[in-house]
């Protein structure tokens, strides 16, 4: 495949309306651009093709439509030169079919806007970081969870060692998690291809190399399980497990993701 092969179908007849309507709520001033007389809002094509770096007529082609072999270092001039904002910027490349070299990066999560929310809900509820770290949950997950959010807990809320409260560390090595989690093998292996489908994005991501390689050297049954290139959306649906008091526990799990953490992801776990 080339190097900047289109990652997703190109839109072009939608490309070329949004380039025009940036083009034109552009101030010429804003760009130290003369205003004078105008016969049209905002900027001539000459000027933003001049401050994106690219032809006229080649701007003028890609605003009427007329080409999608529109290249990555030309839709970067783009959202360079036109200063768009970031949610701008994503929406040019999707249009484009392109991914953006330049995507921003993950943002930590913020375990204390969700402690709240968790706290609220009278079903077990928690909240996973980007690499499955619990970031924080309510009483009823630690009650449900013990050996994962219960006891070694100072309280329910905000963990304090987000490195011990690791999904998939719980998991593949807790030695109780197996009998716990009933139809655990199958549950596991699609826990490892959700992860992966979650982490396609993340190549030069060091956490992320570090936890594969520590589960792959510590579970031979994540290194198998890694190794069936297996990707699966995180969807819910019915999770089971033997509660040492309670017995068996039924839920319908349902996942979300806050707009604006989507990189996090709360869980609730309804009882049936």
């Amino acid at each position: 495949m080339p190097k900047n092969a289109p990652k997703t179908a190109p839109a072009p007849h939608a490309l070329g309306p949004f380039l025009r309507a940036l083009r034109e709520r552009l101030a010429p001033g804003d760009f130290g651009l003369g205003g004078g007389r105008r016969r049209t809002p905002g900027l001539r094509r000459e000027e933003a093709a001049a401050l994106c770096g690219i032809s006229p007529t080649w701007y003028t082609w890609m605003e009427q439509g007329r080409t999608t072999a529109i290249s990555v270092r030309a839709l970067a001039g783009i959202a360079l030169g036109l200063r768009l904002a970031p949610a701008e910027r994503a929406y040019l490349f999707q249009l484009a079919g392109r991914t953006d070299p330049q995507a921003p990066g993950a943002v930590q999560a913020d375990a204390g806007q969700f402690h709240e929310l968790v706290r609220a809900m009278r079903s077990p509820a928690y909240v996973l970081g980007r690499h499955w770290d619990a970031l924080a949950w309510n009483a009823p997950a630690a009650a449900l969870f013990r050996d994962w959010l219960g006891p070694r807990a100072s309280r329910p809320g905000i963990a304090a060692a987000p490195q011990e409260r690791n999904l998939l560390r719980y998991v593949f090595l807790d030695p109780g998690a197996p009998a716990f989690i009933l139809d655990w093998e199958e549950r596991a292996r699609r826990l490892a291809a959700e992860y992966r489908a979650d982490s396609a994005n993340w190549r030069g991501d060091a956490q992320h190399r570090k936890l594969v390689d520590e589960l792959c050297g510590a579970s031979p049954a994540f290194a198998a399980a890694w190794r069936s290139q297996r990707v699966l959306a995180r969807e819910g649906g019915t999770r089971s497990f033997d509660h040492p008091q309670r017995g068996r526990c039924d839920y319908r799990q349902f996942t979300l993701r806050p707009a604006q953490q989507p990189e996090a992801k709360l869980i609730v776990l309804h009882p049936l």
